[in-house]
C-alpha cells in the first residue's frame, strides 16, 4: 500500500515540507534550501492532469504553512483571544492564500512542461513563483530567498534583484537536480549537464558574494558620525496594564522607564540621539486629547531638551483623515521636526479598509483597528548640535518586511535606515521575532544602507551594508544599543536602480510564454484549416480607381508626415493652433475618408461555387470560371494594399484587379477548388501574407481607432479644461452656448485624433521594420513574431495612451 503511487506523492510532498522547516529554521540548515523542493518536484513530474498539479499545489500550501508558518497562526490565537489552536487551524485553512506561489508554481510548471523541455519548465515555475508573490504580496514579506540569509557570501546577491532573485536561483537549482535524478540511468552526460549548471550557479553566487563583500569598505574616519541609542524597556501587554493602572499610568510608567535608560545611554555610552520604539507613546502626540495628554506632550519636549540630542520616537499621527501609526522627530531646542507615518498598518489589527469596516465587522472583531495608512517613504535628518547630520529613512514594522520604501528612501538620498516594531505579540513564539529581523536585514543588502533596529521587547539589532547583524538584543531584554551611523551616500545598487525588478520581469516573461503559446496555436489552426470553400472579403478595383486611392492614400500620408515634422522642429509634440487641425481635416482626414468610401463602393465577396469564383458586390454579381485562371499577378506596390490581378488563359489580365489581403491564400484556395494555380512566388507575396497573419480586429478599423478611441483622452482633457477654465463641466455651454461647448469638444478631438493617427503610424512603421528580419531569416517563426508585434503595438495604443494619461492626472 505505501508503494502505491498516492502514497509515494503524499510522502514526496511531506518530505519536501519537513526539508522547507528545517532550511527556515536557518543556522546550519539554511543548505537545505538546494535541495528541498526536490521530492515534491519529482512528484510533480509524475502528475498527468491540470487538476493534478493544481492539488499537489493546494496540498503543499497546507504542508509548509504547518513546517514553517504553524506559530504564526499561534501568535494571531493568542494576540485576539481566540486561542492558539483556532488560530492555527484557520491559518491551515487559508494556507492557499497565504502562500498562493505554491499553486501558480505547480500550475504554470505543468502546464508549460506539456508543452516545452525541462529548461522552459524551470524557468516558467520560478517565474511563476516570484512572480505571484510580486503581484500579491505576502503578510510577512517571506519568500524562499530569505532562508539563505545566514550564508554571507549567497545573500549578497539580493542586491541585484533582491531576495526574488535569491528565490528564483534557488528553485533552478532544485529543478536542476530533480531533473539529474530524474535521468539517473542515462548516459553520464545528461545526467551531469544539469548538476553542472545547479553548480555554475552556485559558483556565480558565491563569486559575486565574495566581489561584493571585498568592494564594501566602511567609511573613511573623516566621515562624520553620530551615536544611535536604541532603548528596549521590554514593556508589554499595555491592554492589561490599562487594566491595572489605567491608561494615564501605562503611559507614565512606560515614560519613565524609557527617561532613565535614555539617562544612562547618556551618560554612559555619550548618545547623540535617542531612538525608541514603535508606539512607545501610545496616543496622538502634539495632538493632544486632554490636558494631561499636553502636558505629557511637553515633557517629552522637556527631556529632549534638557538631553540636548534628538530623539525618535513611535507614536500617534492625527490629521482630517483619522489616526496613523506614526514616528515622530523631535530635536532639542526646536521642537517637532516632523512625523513618518507608517506606510503599511497591519491588516485588521491596525487598518480596515473602507471597502470592510461596518459595524458587524467591528462587532465580530473588536481588536480591530482604526489607522489609515501613510503616504509613502519620507527621509528626516538626525542633526547634533555640533552640525553633524544623518539623512535617516524611518520604516515601521510592516514597512521593512516590502523593498519598495527602502528603495525609495534610498533615491531620496537617506544614508541609514531607522527601523521600529512593536514585537511583542512574538514573545512566546520567537521564530517570528527571528523572520521578521532576517527579513528586515535584507533591506540594507538591497540598498547597501546600514540599518539601526528598535523593538518593544526584542529583537533590537545593529545591521551593517552587508545584512550582518552585528549585535542584537534578546527577547524580553531592558537593555541599551548604541551604534554609530556615517553621513555616507552609497553607490546606488542595481535594486535602487531598477527597483524590484524581478518579479516584474517573471510576469512579462510569463505573459510573453503564453501569448506566444497562444499565437502558436493560432497559426497552427490557421495552417490546419480546411482552405475551400474561399469566403473572403476584397475590393474590385479598375486600374484608374485603384491609382485615384493610391493617391489619395499617399497625399495623406506625405500630409501626416509633414504635421509631424512641423510638431517636431517648430511647435512642439502637441497641437497649438486651430490652423493645424484645419490643415489635419483638409490634408489628412478628407484623403482618407474619401478612399475609405471609394474601398467601400468597390468592395466585394469572394467565394467558390463548384468551377466558378463568385464575387459578389451590392448590387451585381460576378462569376468568373476556374478553368480560365491560370495564375496570380500579386502588385508589386501595396497601394492602396495587398493584392492580385487575374491572369487568365488568353494571358491576359482581367480589367480589374482585387484587392484582398493575402493573395497567397487565394491560390491556395483556388487550387484547393480545382484551378491550376499555384502560389505566387516572390517576396511581395510572402510580405503580403506576413501582413495577413493578424487579420483585421474590431479595433483596426478606422472608424474606432481614429474617431471613436480618440474621444475617450479627449473627454477627460475636455472635462478638465472646462473645470479649470469655467468652473464645471459645462461652463462653457452655459457661458456661451451648447455650441461652443460642442465646437470646444471637437476641437480637443481633432487634437487626440492627430496625435494618436501620429502615434499609430510611428508604431506602424516599427512593426513592419521589426517584422522584416524575421522573414528573411527565421520565416517559420515570421507569423508568431508578426503577431506579437501586432498585438503589442496595440497594447501600446489602446491601453499604454490611457494609462499615460492617468499617470499624468494622478501627477498633476
Amino acid at each position: 500500500m505505501l508503494s502505491s503511487p498516492r502514497w509515494r506523492a503524499v510522502a514526496g510532498l511531506l518530505a519536501s515540507a519537513l526539508l522547507l522547516g528545517l532550511y527556515a529554521r536557518g543556522g546550519l540548515f539554511w543548505g537545505l534550501g538546494f535541495v528541498a523542493l526536490v521530492p515534491w518536484l519529482r512528484v510533480l513530474d509524475g502528475v498527468g492532469r491540470l487538476r493534478g498539479a493544481l492539488a499537489s499545489g493546494w496540498l503543499m500550501s497546507v504542508a509548509f504553512v504547518a513546517a514553517v508558518f504553524l506559530w504564526f497562526g499561534a501568535a494571531i490565537g493568542s494576540y485576539t483571544g481566540a486561542g492558539a489552536g483556532t488560530g492555527m487551524a484557520v491559518l491551515l485553512v487559508l494556507a492557499p492564500l497565504m502562500q498562493p506561489q505554491l499553486l501558480a508554481f505547480a500550475l504554470v510548471r505543468h502546464w508549460v512542461g506539456t508543452h516545452h523541455g525541462p529548461v522552459l519548465r524551470a524557468l516558467a515555475g520560478a517565474a511563476a513563483w516570484v512572480g505571484v508573490e510580486w503581484a500579491l504580496p505576502k503578510l510577512l514579506g517571506d519568500t524562499l530567498g530569505h532562508g539563505l540569509f545566514p550564508s554571507a557570501t549567497l545573500r549578497q546577491a539580493a542586491d541585484l534583484g533582491g531576495a526574488a532573485l535569491l528565490t528564483v536561483l534557488l528553485v533552478l537549482v532544485n529543478e536542476a537536480v530533480a531533473l539529474a535524478i530524474h535521468r539517473r540511468r542515462e548516459a553520464w552526460r545528461a545526467r551531469g549537464a544539469p548538476l553542472a549548471a545547479a553548480a555554475a550557479v552556485l559558483v556565480a553566487m558565491m563569486a559575486y558574494g565574495q566581489l561584493r563583500l571585498a568592494t564594501l569598505a566602511p567609511a573613511p574616519a573623516d566621515v562624520p558620525r553620530i551615536k544611535v541609542a536604541m532603548v528596549q524597556a521590554s514593556i508589554t501587554n499595555y491592554e492589561q496594564l490599562r487594566q491595572e493602572i489605567g491608561a494615564y499610568g501605562v503611559v507614565r510608567k512606560v515614560l519613565d522607564t524609557h527617561y532613565e535608560l535614555s539617562w544612562s545611554a547618556l551618560r554612559d555610552h555619550g548618545a547623540d540621539v535617542l531612538l525608541w520604539s514603535e508606539t512607545v507613546y501610545p496616543t496622538t502626540f502634539a495632538s493632544p486629547r486632554s490636558e494631561d495628554g499636553a502636558a505629557l506632550d511637553r515633557e517629552i519636549q522637556g527631556f529632549v531638551d534638557a538631553a540636548g540630542v534628538p530623539l525618535v520616537f513611535g507614536t500617534y499621527d492625527l490629521d482630517a483623515a483619522g489616526e496613523y501609526n506614526a514616528a515622530a522627530f523631535l530635536e532639542p531646542g526646536r521642537g517637532l521636526l516632523g512625523f513618518y507615518r507608517k506606510t503599511h498598518p497591519f491588516p485588521l489589527t491596525e487598518h480596515v479598509p473602507g471597502w470592510l469596516d461596518h459595524a458587524w465587522l467591528r462587532r465580530a472583531l473588536p481588536w480591530t483597528g482604526s489607522w489609515q495608512p501613510g503616504d509613502g517613504a519620507r527621509v528626516l535628518p538626525l542633526r547634533t548640535a555640533d552640525g553633524r547630520e544623518v539623512n535617516v529613512l524611518p520604516l515601521i514594522c510592516l514597512d521593512d518586511v516590502r523593498s519598495q520604501l527602502s528603495l525609495d528612501g534610498a533615491r531620496l538620498g537617506a544614508q541609514a535606515i531607522v527601523g521600529m516594531s512593536n514585537d511583542a505579540w512574538f514573545t512566546d513564539y520567537p521564530a517570528g521575532a527571528r523572520l521578521h529581523l532576517s527579513v528586515a536585514a535584507f533591506r540594507s543588502i538591497e540598498t547597501r544602507l546600514p540599518q539601526v533596529r528598535v523593538t518593544t521587547n526584542g529583537l533590537s539589532a545593529v545591521i551593517d551594508d552587508t545584512g550582518q547583524v552585528l549585535v542584537n538584543t534578546a527577547m524580553g531584554d531592558q537593555a541599551v544599543l548604541t551604534a554609530e551611523l556615517a553621513a555616507q551616500d552609497p553607490a546606488p545598487t542595481l535594486m535602487v536602480r531598477w527597483g524590484d525588478w524581478v518579479g516584474r520581469a517573471a510576469l512579462v516573461f510569463l505573459g510573453v510564454l503564453a501569448f506566444q503559446a497562444a499565437m502558436s496555436a493560432l497559426t497552427a489552426r490557421r495552417a490546419a484549416a480546411d482552405l475551400g470553400p474561399l469566403a473572403a472579403d476584397a475590393v474590385l478595383l479598375s486600374s484608374r480607381w485603384r491609382a485615384l486611392v493610391a493617391a489619395l492614400r499617399l497625399i495623406a500620408a506625405l500630409g501626416l508626415a509633414w504635421l509631424a515634422a512641423d510638431m517636431v522642429l517648430r511647435t512642439g509634440l502637441q497641437v497649438q493652433s486651430l490652423k493645424q487641425l484645419g490643415l489635419f481635416g483638409a490634408v489628412v482626414v478628407l484623403p482618407l475618408v474619401a478612399s475609405l468610401a471609394i474601398l467601400r463602393m468597390f468592395s466585394a465577396r469572394l467565394r467558390i461555387e463548384g468551377a466558378m469564383l463568385v464575387i459578389d458586390q451590392h448590387r451585381q454579381r460576378i462569376e468568373v470560371p476556374l478553368a480560365s485562371i491560370t495564375s496570380l499577378a500579386p502588385w508589386r506596390l501595396p497601394w492602396p494594399g495587398s493584392g492580385t490581378d487575374l491572369v487568365l488563359a488568353s494571358g491576359r489580365r482581367w480589367d480589374r484587379g482585387l484587392a484582398i489581403a493575402d493573395p497567397s491564400a487565394l491560390a491556395r484556395a483556388l487550387a484547393t477548388a480545382g484551378a491550376a494555380v499555384s502560389p505566387p512566388p516572390g517576396f511581395a507575396a510572402r510580405l503580403a501574407s506576413l501582413r495577413a497573419v493578424d487579420g483585421r480586429p474590431a479595433l483596426e478599423q478606422a472608424w474606432v481607432k481614429f474617431g471613436l478611441f480618440p474621444l475617450l483622452p479627449a473627454a477627460v482633457a475636455f472635462r478638465l479644461h472646462q473645470v479649470i477654465a469655467f468652473g464645471g463641466p459645462f461652463g462653457e455651454a452655459y457661458t456661451y452656448g451648447w455650441g461652443a461647448w460642442l465646437a470646444g469638444l471637437a476641437a480637443w478631438w481633432a487634437s487626440w485624433a492627430l496625435g494618436l493617427m501620429l502615434l499609430a503610424a510611428a508604431l506602424r512603421i516599427l512593426v513592419e521594420l521589426a517584422s522584416l528580419p524575421s522573414l528573411l531569416m527565421v520565416p517559420a517563426r515570421a507569423q508568431a513574431v508578426r503577431l506579437l508585434l501586432a498585438w503589442l503595438a496595440r497594447a501600446i495604443y489602446f491601453i499604454g495612451v490611457p494609462a499615460w494619461l492617468a499617470v499624468r492626472l494622478l501627477a498633476a
